[in-house]
């Protein structure tokens, strides 16, 4: 079950605004630049996010009818920022129950414990840079 919409409205109005700066450099945090679907405008939301070599998975703690994800999906993809470096996203995948496994350790007991169940996997488009 998703997390109340008015906690949605909350982060996105108060606590997104506080976690852009940080999102692009902390650990299990990204920043998902997005396109809108009506306005055009550019957006920057701020999400928990798990990556590897070839993707980025993001629990919907919110579900599935979030904006950010409906932009992604319109749009066929966007940026993704994480730890600092910029990577191309192609549109999302959604995922069921089993992109828990794909969750760290620390984070599968809360998850759960709300009830997610739905994931989005964001397949990177640009290689990561050399380290």
């Amino acid at each position: 079950m998703p997390l109340p919409k008015a906690l949605g409205r909350f982060n996105r109005i108060v606590t997104n605004r506080i976690g852009r700066p940080l999102a692009t450099r902390l650990p299990g945090f990204a920043l998902v630049v997005h396109r809108g679907r009506v306005t055009g405008a550019v957006y920057r939301t701020p999400l928990n996010a798990w990556h590897d070599d070839r993707s980025a998975i993001v629990a919907l703690t919110y579900g599935r009818n979030t904006d950010w994800l409906k932009n992604l999906a319109a749009s066929g993809g966007g940026t993704m920022i994480l730890s600092g470096i910029e990577r191309e996203v192609a549109g999302p995948e959604l995922i069921g129950p089993e992109g828990m496994g794909r969750m760290p350790a620390v984070a599968r007991p809360i998850l759960r414990l709300i009830d997610v169940d739905e994931f989005a996997v964001l397949p990177f488009v640009t290689p990561a840079p050399p380290t």
